[in-house]
């Protein structure tokens, strides 16, 4: 991969708050966690860094967040914890 993690992290959060809906902003998480998953990354790492963007996506506030970026944190933070279950589901 050519970012480092963290800057890829970034990168997805900052396309999530600014997808069009939040059906694309689970989109943009789903081809980024395959991305991942294509270039072989481990499969912790992968959990480690669905933790990462959840506990960055926590930081928002749905007071001082546009009501659109609200709902793509939001539909990214449920289509997250899906996934992070299922990769501990498939590690048991």
């Amino acid at each position: 991969m050519s970012l480092p993690l963290d800057a890829y992290r970034i990168k997805l959060v900052n396309k999530i708050l600014n997808a069009c809906s939040g059906e694309n902003a689970q989109r943009f998480v789903d081809t980024a966690l395959k991305t991942l998953e294509r270039r072989k990354v481990n499969g912790y790492i992968i959990a480690r860094f669905i933790d990462k963007v959840i506990n960055q996506l926590e930081l928002y506030n749905p007071l001082v967040t546009d009501p659109y970026q609200w709902n793509n944190v939001l539909s990214a933070k449920q289509f997250l914890y899906k996934k992070r279950e299922q990769l501990l589901n498939i590690a048991r």
